[in-house]
């Protein structure tokens, strides 16, 4: 078993977030995802979290989501850290931490509450409950309403031992540099919010950060960590503007985009994405003449 000690240890770089394939009917595509983690085999990543946000979590079965681990775990595992999926209530999020283990994982991300306007106290408590159902290092993402305060984060860091690293998904650093300031190098920060804000999170000291675009190419991925790391703004700024603003710009469009662009721009090269599960929207059909633009770019 990887301890939680020795998991922060292998999170600098790029951790991939790979995208869950699926047939035309929504069914799980099994062999699509095991083609997709395969041209991950070599890629220069730090872990893999299989089945969390691009993976569309939150639209899987328990049992799909142990496929989409059983895959990725034999596909990866050893090669980088696996990490897993957990949360959405206490009774779930208890049971698929299990599941987890169970399948050789090395750490669970912990996903918000399905109630997002819950007293602190009792969000605690949600969170030490997914925590204490493993001895596997965690991660608490910070998404959509949960948005914790630097005290807030004190708080969990207190009072969850294996908790290791905060995954921000708000891309605000005016805030998350407070939250740094007050809990300081008792968490691993790590930025989550996109690939299009490497920029601002290596600007205050970020050096680990969740990239979808790992799912068209790794290399991309790898090179903005090491230009964002090395103060190469000159490299950064052309990365950006070439391959991440004009992708993120169209992801921008419609709500869901952030995953069904990704998946149908990943058809055009040679890999395997599918349509996305509803409330996620798929892109509508004039839109695929101009993702042919991008993908000239990607390919």
């Amino acid at each position: 078993m990887t301890t939680p000690d020795a998991l922060r240890a292998q999170l600098s770089g790029v951790i991939a977030f790979p995208v869950t394939p699926f047939h035309d009917d929504l069914s799980l595509n099994v062999e699509g995802l095991r083609h997709n983690l395969q041209a991950l085999k070599d890629a220069p990543i730090c872990a893999v979290v299989a089945a969390a946000g691009t993976g569309e979590f939150h639209t899987l079965s328990p049992d799909e989501l142990r496929q989409v681990i059983e895959v990725t775990v034999a596909e990866l595992g050893g090669r980088v850290p696996v990490l897993a999926a957990t949360g959405i209530n206490t009774a779930l999020g208890v049971q698929l931490a299990a599941q987890a283990r169970e399948l050789g994982v090395d750490g669970l991300l912990l996903f918000p509450s399905y109630y997002p306007t819950a007293d602190e106290d009792a969000l605690l408590a949600y969170y030490k409950t997914l925590a204490d159902a493993t001895p596997l290092g965690v991660l608490i993402y910070s998404r959509d309403s949960f948005n914790p305060t630097p005290g807030f984060v004190q708080r969990l860091a207190d009072a969850i031992p294996n908790l290791i690293a905060l995954k921000d998904g708000q891309g605000d650093t005016r805030r998350l540099q407070q939250i740094m300031h007050k809990v300081g190098e008792r968490l691993l920060w790590i930025g989550g919010a996109g690939d299009d804000a490497v920029p601002g999170y290596y600007s205050i000291g970020i050096r680990t950060y969740t990239s979808s675009i790992a799912n068209l190419s790794p290399k991309i991925s790898r090179q903005l960590h090491e230009t964002a790391a090395a103060g190469d703004s000159a490299t950064l700024a052309q990365l950006m503007a070439h391959y991440v603003l004009p992708l993120y710009a169209f992801r921008a469009r419609r709500k869901g985009y952030e995953v069904s662009v990704m998946k149908r721009l990943m058809e055009k090269i040679g890999l395997v994405g599918g349509p996305v599960r509803p409330p996620l929207a798929d892109l509508r059909e004039p839109e695929y003449a101009e993702l042919e633009a991008l993908a000239a770019i990607w390919r």
